[in-house]
């Protein structure tokens, strides 16, 4: 099994976006493109793609966070992995391949979030070694 992991790039757009539509996140293939440029464009965001048989099967994002509070540390902003490939390592190469841009860019930690209801993430992620801070909510305001 090869699987080919590489930085992802705009012609991307419509598989990324079929992928995310599989955990529910409905953009339309122009944001997903805008996104994926504004992500391209940013020294602290970094995105990967993982290719089996020349299809796009899996994507992960990632941003350099920097807060008052907390040291520096890299943050998962989105892992998507295909529903037809789940359990072939492809998650844990992408987040092997962010944690490797991490340690370039300073980092000792990367954190993450994750809807309570992926139940089966959680394990993965605990598989992976990753461990659980707290839970919380997360709220929003249209301006």
């Amino acid at each position: 099994m090869k699987i080919i992991i590489r930085e992802m790039m705009a012609k991307d757009a419509k598989a990324i976006n079929a992928l995310s539509k599989q955990l529910g996140y409905p953009l339309s293939i122009e944001q997903t493109l805008q996104n994926i440029n504004s992500v391209l464009q940013s020294k602290d965001h970094t995105a990967f793609v993982a290719e089996y048989e020349n299809k796009i099967v899996g994507w992960i994002g990632a941003v350099q966070a920097i807060m008052i509070e907390v040291m520096p540390h890299c943050e998962l902003n989105g892992l998507v992995i295909d529903e037809h490939h789940r359990g072939m390592g492809i998650g844990k190469l992408l987040i092997d391949k962010v944690r490797h841009w991490a340690k370039e860019k300073g980092n000792d930690k990367i954190g993450l979030h994750c809807n309570v209801k992926r139940t089966e993430a959680h394990l993965f992620y605990r598989h992976l070694g990753f461990t659980e801070l707290k839970e919380q909510k997360n709220f929003v305001i249209n301006i």
